[in-house]
């Protein structure tokens, strides 16, 4: 996570609220009455000791495998009296026995060593004081199996979002004891496409109350967290526009305190610190089967499910065994309650029944032998047409490329221009971003992945292209490609472009539905996603823009599952903010972690749609 089990603010505070409370029941029978519960130390080979508390099921009289999620969010914030609210969370596998064990990762609350970051893999090891997240995952899992009773020598490592990462750690070099991972919205790439920034563009309203709260630095071991960010206003977007430049953000809420806010700052491009903390590089020679999870509507970790993947897939031989569940879900959302809807927009289904069907059956099968394996490699939900459909791989193979390509008068065509000349012109304004949602709210909600586009629609400084009606379903699957070509009088712009499937005007809430406003027209985000335009030749070298000189902006936005149905329409909105998700671009060529106010400005931006510079966004359409 840095996330991140926790990173969006709402799911910060809810699993506060569950670590706090002090046993969980099953129907008839109480935690404590099925398990005994220990805290305890494990010497990591360079002697630092991480605590971790075992909860073993008093039935003894078979072997029970070993079920492990290490993070860095309190494990036994109640303390020893009382029992981890996550045995309630997952409850499906206390129902099965299972051995649960919780670890404080190295420096955090009560383990010992100092906090890093998503930890880069030290791939050259020398002796025992070379350790990273994958030693202590290994050393940890050695005293498990060499030291919990009643445990049958096979282990299976889960978390979400920040456990997630560390479920990732466990896969590489895996200890020969761990045989099933499942790594859920786990954080990936910092730079590219999880958290902190996409495509090089900071993601604001996430990082600065996630930093505030998990950033400063402990005195000691401790259950005790950090306190929540107090907004001092209800609007985010006045509170982020009113603070000016982002350097101002610092002296007043962070002084010198927030270590990863500081490293952000001073590594502005991509540079060997965030490449070596990817882990996709080390996903070599993997052992223990792996199921990846990820959600559609996950605004902090979706490339993170969808890329670790991908990454076993490429760097494997077809014998590993690699799993992908994509629900429609919010960060972490498979984890709690049911899933029926995001915002507005219900699946018509409960989608969280059918993963934790395939959950329980993954750990069972592989750490068991339980059971038989029917898990399909892909287990994708389709958005739009709202199933569950199954795949042999991720993308699928079977789809046809194609184009949809900016046109004049706001259409939307899936054939080229043919112009010799035409463009859309309109001024940005930094002092007056595109705000990212309608609704006026201090922490970021999840429903924005699926709000309603029509007020930015209406905006002068948001492009919009859209189809006729549709006349037949259409499916597309896989990652999109946008690709621009535009100019701009500044020297420096962020490109924000936005696939929207428009609902028919007489489209209507069924009576159970709680939505907030009127469905006829509504224009469903299906994926936005940014891009920082000096990175578009390279992420390590950014350069400036010419002004005026026509460019071409093409950079890859994250996966979809989604169907178009008939008698609705396909629309692309393209703009240049997404404030305050997405910090403001200055539409300078400076570096803007530290410039100034003066440094924003004013620029006149064009998106071209000629036969010359065709701008569109490419998409998979499945056959």
């Amino acid at each position: 996570m840095r996330k991140r089990f926790l990173k969006s603010f709402g799911f910060t505070l809810v699993l506060t609220l569950l670590l706090s409370s002090v046993m969980f029941s099953q129907p008839g029978i109480s935690i404590k009455d099925k398990y005994d519960k220990q805290e305890v130390y494990i010497t990591m080979r360079d002697g630092v000791r991480l605590f971790t508390s075992i909860y073993t099921p008093k039935n003894d009289s078979v072997k029970h495998p070993i079920l492990m999620n290490r993070t860095p969010y309190n494990i036994e914030g109640g303390g020893p009296e009382r029992y981890n609210s996550y045995l309630m969370v997952y409850s499906r596998f206390t129902r099965e026995n299972y051995i649960m064990v919780f670890q404080d990762v190295r420096g955090k609350f009560m383990s010992e060593g100092e906090y890093e970051d998503i930890r880069p893999v030290n791939p050259d090891k020398k002796n025992n004081k070379d350790i990273d997240e994958t030693t202590d995952t290994w050393d940890t899992v050695d005293w498990l199996i060499k030291n919990v009773k009643n445990n049958n020598g096979n282990v299976g490592i889960f978390g979400i979002s920040y456990p997630g990462f560390y479920s990732t750690m466990g896969i590489i070099n895996a200890h020969p004891a761990v045989k099933a991972v499942s790594p859920q919205a786990p954080v990936t790439a910092w730079f590219i496409g999880d958290d902190v920034h996409h495509n090089g563009a900071f993601f604001l309203l996430d990082c600065f109350p996630f930093d505030f709260w998990f950033g400063k630095p402990r005195r000691g071991p401790t259950r005790i967290g950090n306190p929540n960010f107090v907004w001092p206003t209800p609007d985010n977007y006045e509170f982020f526009l009113s603070a000016g430049a982002i350097r101002n953000l610092s002296p007043k809420y962070f002084g010198d305190s927030v270590r990863w806010w500081k490293e952000t700052f001073a590594h502005p491009d991509y540079d060997d610190f965030w490449k070596s903390r990817d882990p996709q590089q080390y996903l070599k020679n993997v052992t223990p089967a792996v199921m990846t999870v990820g959600g559609w509507f996950d605004a902090e970790d979706m490339y993170g499910a969808l890329h670790t993947y991908q990454s076993i897939e490429k760097q494997n031989p077809p014998s590993t065994k690699n799993y992908l569940v994509m629900g429609p879900w919010s960060h972490g959302q498979w984890m709690f309650g049911k899933a029926t809807n995001m915002g507005n927009i219900y699946w018509g289904v409960d989608a969280n029944q059918k993963f934790a069907e395939e959950e329980v059956n993954f750990f069972d099968y592989y750490l068991m032998g339980k059971g038989e394996l029917n898990i399909p490699e892909a287990t994708i939900f389709v958005t739009g047409s709202n199933e569950w459909r199954k795949f042999d791989k991720w993308p699928p193979e079977n789809v046809t490329e194609k184009n949809i390509y900016l046109m004049p008068e706001e259409i939307a065509s899936f054939s080229a221009p043919s112009l010799k000349s035409s463009y859309d012109e309109y001024l940005s304004d930094p002092m007056h971003p595109v705000p990212y949602t309608e609704d006026v709210h201090a922490r970021r909600t999840t429903a924005y992945m699926t709000d309603d586009q029509r007020f930015a629609s209406r905006r002068p400084d948001v492009m919009v292209y859209q189809t006729g009606v549709l006349t037949e379903d259409i499916t597309f699957t896989g990652p999109l490609t946008a690709d621009l070509f535009v100019s701009t009088t500044g020297t420096d712009a962020d490109f924000i472009v936005k696939l929207i499937d428009v609902l028919p005007p007489d489209t209507k809430a069924a009576p159970d539905q709680n939505v907030k406003v009127p469905l006829g027209g509504y224009q469903m985000l299906v994926r936005g996603e940014v891009f920082r335009g000096k990175y578009r030749n390279s992420f390590e070298k950014p350069e400036p823009f010419r002004p005026g000189k026509v460019t071409e902006v093409k950079y890859s936005i994250p996966d979809v599952a989604h169907t178009f149905k008939k008698g609705h329409r396909i629309m692309i909105q393209v703009q240049n903010s997404w404030f305050p998700l997405v910090d403001r671009n200055p539409q300078k060529f400076v570096d803007i972690y530290t410039c100034s106010d003066s440094d924003f400005q004013k620029a006149t931006m064009r998106i071209y749609h000629d036969a010359a510079h065709p701008s569109n966004l490419k998409v998979k359409v499945l056959k």
